[in-house]
């Protein structure tokens, strides 16, 4: 039987996290950071491998971790701003009219191999241009000060929100939308 002192067990910061004190950045979506307005750290799942038994199966950590999807959205500016950033980017990955939209996206910047991020070695990718982009949450503490950062590698979005006008609304909503981004993975700092 274990034996626990629960006077070492008790936690040193009581406060809770906040839903809404965090910042978003991505190098590669300025117009889209200030207008953000949720955020999630997404999910993260290992798959598991059993093994048979006459009587049962025994499950062992699989060797395999999946990511849910980073998604975030944010309200839409006048001009389509902001729209237009993360539209631009999935045109220019899809290539839908023609090859040289790929290629005009990568030129934008010196693009890295999905494998690297920006701390590998050699690693010679600017901040603004490319196929993928590197993104941070920050999580703000009940003072907004910034306490952790989680760290995404090589996003690219994967799926952008439609944006609805009707002119029969009685109350002015301001337009907004979600967008969905796939990882390589991504890291928890504490500041």
């Amino acid at each position: 039987m274990t034996t626990v002192n629960v006077n070492t067990r008790e936690p040193s910061v009581l406060d809770y996290a906040s839903p809404v004190q965090f910042r978003f950045k991505c190098s590669k979506l300025p117009k889209v950071e200030f207008f953000c307005q949720t955020a999630n750290i997404p999910g993260i799942g290992l798959g598991v491998a059993d093994v048979e038994t006459p009587l049962k199966s025994i499950p062992f950590p699989g060797d395999k971790v999946t990511y849910q999807d980073l998604a975030i959205s944010f309200l839409v500016d006048e001009n389509l701003n902001n729209y237009k950033e993360i539209h631009d980017w999935i045109i220019g990955l899809g290539a839908p009219q023609n090859h040289t939209q790929f290629s005009t996206l990568r030129d934008t910047g010196t693009d890295r191999f999905p494998g690297q991020t920006t701390n590998s070695p050699n690693n010679n990718a600017v901040p603004d241009g490319g196929t993928y982009s590197d993104a941070t949450l920050t999580v703000l503490n009940s003072k907004n000060i910034a306490v952790t950062e989680i760290r995404f590698h090589n996003i690219f979005p994967t799926s952008l929100g439609a944006l609805s006008y009707d002119v029969q609304a009685s109350d002015v909503n301001y337009l907004s939308t979600s967008v969905d981004f796939s990882y390589m993975y991504y890291e928890i700092v504490h500041l």
